[in-house]
């Protein structure tokens, strides 16, 4: 889920970055210290920063010669949630299944989770298929699934653990979807005559 919320930070001003312009350091040292980072506190990845604003005089510590500088900015913040049902892109099969990019963050969806079906996996075409429904799941496709479990590793956000699962109605390939919302409407128009 994606949030706007306002920070409060400290960052570190080197001494050589103490120079014409010290808004336009502030700025870009607040960007690099805390935009595509997760925040230990609250487990939330700063996606982008903006409105940064410095608040009050900074400090210098004995020996150390740079400026803490305390800066107020908004930020957009991604947080996933467990059980959140989330829209995201196939962007790598594997013989386990396959990684979905959704906001920020990759989740895997283990194959015993993508469809009730036996799933086996197509190599030489990078996809995953159905052994008797013959759908299959490949690079670039679209998929809805729900969160299962989420472990974030603070260090490399990349790293982290997020499980995902289709095996529910309303879940999987937005092209399974729509096929199956067109048989539901001909059932539909057949029952009705």
């Amino acid at each position: 889920m994606y949030m706007i919320t306002e920070a409060k930070k400290v960052i570190r001003i080197p001494p050589s970055e103490l120079g014409d312009d010290p808004d336009k350091a502030v700025d870009e040292l607040t960007w690099n210290t805390y935009e595509g980072r997760l925040a230990e506190e609250d487990k939330t990845f700063t996606v982008l920063i903006r409105n940064v604003r410095a608040e009050g005089p900074g400090r210098i510590v004995h020996g150390d010669g740079a400026v803490y500088q305390t800066v107020k900015f908004e930020q957009v913040v991604f947080k996933p949630r467990d059980n959140e049902v989330i829209e995201g892109v196939v962007v790598e099969i594997l013989k386990f299944g396959a990684f979905v990019r959704f906001g920020p963050l990759d989740g895997l969806l283990h194959v015993s989770q993508i469809m009730d079906d036996r799933v086996d996996i197509d190599e030489a075409n990078q996809r995953l298929v159905g052994k008797e429904s013959g759908k299959y799941l490949a690079v670039g496709d679209i998929v809805k699934a729900r969160v299962v479990s989420i472990d974030l590793n603070e260090k490399n956000p990349q790293d982290s653990k997020i499980g995902l699962t289709m095996r529910q109605p309303g879940l999987g390939k937005l092209e399974w979807l729509e096929e199956d919302r067109r048989k539901r409407a001909e059932k539909e128009k057949a029952g009705d005559e």
